[in-house]
């Protein structure tokens, strides 16, 4: 345990690769199987490649030129923004990013230093003006 956690890495580093104890469960895989299920019979696929220009264009109409932002990309409702390293701590501004949107009651995820986010098949326009907007909001914040 000391070996981990002393030298895991800055303390806004919250990731550890390991084995989930949901991997190959037969009650995870019930539940996948009955989502695929939903996937299909909702046309769940054909409402994203719906909604997916919607999207898209917030990410790049109100996140080009924020402070830091080095890349905006998607496909579909997966959607990445790659934020500069901050000089001599790399993934403190993506941590700062989604902390300050956890605060304002939106849930984001970072990975390096970039921002990752992967919306709900049946996101309503409103929903993804809300987390694009606060994202928004909170690059400008960034130092």
């Amino acid at each position: 345990h000391d070996t981990f956690m002393t030298h895991a890495g800055p303390d806004y580093v919250l990731e550890f690769a390991h084995g989930y104890t949901y991997s190959a469960h037969p009650v995870a895989c019930a539940a996948g199987l009955a989502a695929l299920d939903i996937l299909v019979e909702e046309d769940l696929p054909d409402r994203v490649a719906r909604e997916a220009p919607y999207f898209e264009g917030l990410l790049h109409d109100q996140l080009r030129g924020k402070p830091y932002v080095s890349d905006i990309r998607n496909y579909g409702f997966a959607g990445a923004i790659t934020l500069e390293a901050k000089g001599d701590e790399p993934l403190r501004r993506p941590f700062d990013v989604a902390m300050a949107m956890w605060e304002r009651g939106v849930l984001v995820r970072y990975g390096g230093d970039t921002i990752q986010m992967a919306p709900h098949f049946v996101m309503e326009r409103a929903h993804m003006d809300q987390l694009v907007g606060t994202l928004a909001d909170c690059l400008d914040t960034l130092q």
